[in-house]
C-alpha cells in the first residue's frame, strides 16, 4: 500500500512541477553560469605539524560563521586505524583558526558531519576498524555518533563494528536531525548488489521509525544516497549521487520531486535564505555517463531549482573524486569546500 501511494504521489508531484523541475536523466549540462566567487586556499589553519587530509565532511557552528570539519587523519582510507589518537573533529573559528578538536578512537573514516539546533555534532562513520569495508569480525565502524560541542560523547546509532538489513548500518555516509529531534541517515555508499540504498529515521533518542527506499534509478529509488539537507519547509533532499540527482521528500519518505541540474551531487547544503549548494566532485572523472558536466559547486534556489551559479573545478584534468564533497556556507554568504582528493582540505570561496 505504502509503495502504491509514493507512485501517486510521485506521479502528481512531476505532473504539478515547474518546467525547470521536470530536469531529466539526459538533460543539457548546467555548465554555462557565472562564477562571481574568489577561491581561497589555506584560510583554516592545521596545528603545526599537522597536515590536511581527506575530508568530505564541512558544517556550520550555530552562531553561522564558525566552521566544523571531520579530516580523515592526515590521510584517507584507513588512517585514523593506523593512527588512534588523532583528534578528527574540529572546530574552527571565523578567522580561520582552530578552536578545539576531538573524537580520536571512535571513529575509522568520517565521511558526513551534521550540526542540529542544539549545537550538538553528528559524524557518520563510513568504514570499519578492518580495511575491508565487511562488517563481519569489525570491532568499530559503520556507526553514527553524536557529541556535544566540547566533545563529550552523547551518543551512538546502529551496531558497533556495523551490520546489514535489521541490524543496520553497512556504509552510512550522512545524517540530518530535523526541527522535532528525528534522525536522518543515508546508508550505502556503493552500487553493487547487497549495499543498502535507503534512508532510516529514528526519533530523537535513537529509537527506529521507518526506512524508505531502494536500490534504483526511479522515484523513490537511490543508487548512492550520499548526502543530506532539509529547508525550511521541512521537505528533506538526498543527493543521489550516482544517479546524477537530487531527489526530495517529505519526511514520511513520500516523494515529492527529483532534479537533474545540480549535477552528481556527493554534498547538499541548504541555508537559512533557501539557496540550495550542491558539490559535485566526481562528473567527468568518476562516471563517464557525465562526462560532460562540469564539477564544482552549483548555487541555486531550493525553492525553484534554478541554479543561478557554478565555481567549476580549477583542476578539470584531474582524476578521481575532486574538488569539494562537502559543501556549507556561513550566514555571509561565504563557501566552504571540503575535499577529499587529490591533496585534501577545505577551500574557501567569497564573493
Amino acid at each position: 500500500m505504502l509503495k502504491n501511494n509514493r507512485i501517486n504521489t510521485a506521479i502528481a508531484a512531476l505532473l504539478l512541477a515547474p518546467a525547470f523541475a521536470l530536469a531529466q536523466a539526459d538533460m543539457p549540462p548546467t555548465n554555462d553560469l557565472p562564477n562571481p566567487y574568489a577561491t581561497q586556499e589555506g584560510y583554516l589553519k592545521m596545528p603545526a605539524g599537522r597536515m590536511w587530509g581527506s575530508s568530505s565532511t564541512v558544517d556550520m557552528h550555530p552562531d553561522g560563521e564558525s566552521i566544523w570539519v571531520a579530516e580523515r587523519c592526515g590521510g584517507n582510507i584507513n588512517a585514523c586505524v593506523q593512527n588512534p589518537d588523532v583528534n578528527m573533529i574540529m572546530l574552527f573559528d571565523k578567522d580561520g583558526n582552530m578552536v578545539r578538536s576531538f573524537g580520536a578512537g571512535y571513529i575509522t573514516w568520517p565521511h558526513g558531519i551534521h550540526v542540529d539546533q542544539e549545537g550538538n555534532v553528528w559524524v557518520a562513520d563510513g568504514r570499519d576498524n578492518k580495511g575491508d569495508n565487511t562488517p563481519e569480525d569489525a570491532v568499530i565502524g559503520h556507526q553514527i555518533h553524536k557529541f556535544s560541542e566540547t566533545g563529550e560523547h552523547l551518543m551512538s546509532l546502529g551496531k558497533k563494528g556495523g551490520g546489514q538489513g535489521d541490524e543496520y548500518f553497512f556504509t552510512p555516509n550522512d545524517m540530518h536531525v530535523a526541527p522535532n529531534g528525528d534522525i536522518f541517515v543515508a546508508e550505502g555508499h556503493a552500487n553493487s548488489a547487497g549495499t543498502p540504498a535507503r534512508v532510516l529515521k529514528f526519533t530523537s533518542t535513537g529509537e527506529f521509525i521507518k526506512s524508505f527506499g531502494e536500490m534504483g534509478d526511479g522515484p523513490g529509488q537511490f543508487m548512492q544516497p550520499h548526502a543530506l539537507a532539509m529547508d525550511a519547509q521541512g521537505r528533506l533532499f538526498v543527493g543521489d549521487r550516482s544517479n546524477n540527482r537530487v531527489q526530495i521528500f517529505d519526511q514520511e519518505g513520500n516523494f515529492i520531486d527529483m532534479w537533474y541540474q545540480f549535477g552528481r551531487p556527493s554534498g547538499i547544503y541548504i541555508d537559512q535564505a533557501g539557496m540550495l549548494y550542491s558539490a559535485d566532485s566526481e562528473s567527468g572523472s568518476v562516471n563517464p555517463a557525465h562526462v560532460a558536466w562540469l564539477r564544482g559547486i552549483r548555487v541555486g534556489s531550493a525553492s525553484t531549482g534554478e541554479v543561478q551559479y557554478l565555481i567549476p573545478d580549477p583542476n578539470p584534468a584531474c582524476t578521481g573524486t575532486c574538488t569539494a564533497e562537502g559543501v556549507v556556507a556561513d550566514k555571509n554568504g561565504v563557501i566552504y569546500g571540503a575535499e577529499v582528493g587529490p591533496v585534501g582540505g577545505i577551500k574557501r570561496y567569497t564573493r
